[in-house]
């Protein structure tokens, strides 16, 4: 079973790798057990990708009950929520493109994040994860917007703030805080890709009846 998993993460990350060296427009051969196919668009919420970013999301509550040992809840992260972190998109009042680069600016913020929560967890898979699909989205992101992605944020003095803290915190607020970051980060990605898949439905469902009326 391990290693049937083993394989299934490597297919997926060789085909994740394909898509940012080809680019938005290439044409793209999908591993075996993909999907594929017109009625489904290839970015943002192809099943692949956001599967393994579920997946995570899921370890990473487990590893934190481990970690702890079920003496600490889940949902006391709550109590360590960071201020002034990036906003998820609206589902109404926002198009895909606006999404798209509130998506890729609030991803540069955790990606600064995550070298902090690096430091407080150096070499530990979750977060070596979380990192990398964090990358695979950001370039993702910015090669299928139309205008390019303004990186700039009013949040960054907040990140350098959140670095300093760190250092300065016991052992122990310093792990919660590390791991805060994983959760925020991962509603983040779920909250936005819920809103991208909806934005898709609405696309497909127009453009099957523009086709309907031209028959």
């Amino acid at each position: 079973m391990a290693l049937r998993h083993q394989d299934k993460t490597s297919s997926t990350r060789a085909w994740l790798a394909s898509l940012v060296v080809c680019g938005a427009g290439a044409p793209t051969v999908f591993p075996a057990g993909h999907a594929s196919g017109e009625e489904e668009e290839l970015f943002p919420s192809v099943s692949p990708l956001w599967e393994s970013v579920l997946g995570i999301a899921k370890d990473h509550r487990n590893d934190f009950e481990d970690e702890f040992e079920n003496t600490i809840k889940y949902n006391l992260l709550e109590n360590f929520k960071l201020a002034q972190m990036p906003a998820s998109c609206p589902i109404s009042n926002f198009s895909k493109e606006a999404c798209l680069h509130r998506l890729a600016q609030g991803l540069t913020i955790y990606t600064n994040l995550l070298k902090d929560v690096e430091k407080v967890y150096p070499g530990k898979r979750i977060v070596s994860e979380a990192t990398y699909y964090t990358g695979i989205l950001l370039r993702l992101f910015k090669q299928k917007v139309k205008k390019p992605v303004d990186l700039t944020s009013p949040n960054s003095s907040h990140v350098e703030n959140v670095s300093t803290s760190l250092e300065n915190q016991n052992e122990f607020h310093r792990k919660m805080v590390a791991h805060s970051v994983l959760r925020q980060l991962f509603i983040f990605l779920v909250d936005g890709k819920r809103v991208l898949t909806k934005k898709e439905r609405r696309r497909g469902k127009h453009l099957k009846r523009t086709m309907f009326h031209m028959l």
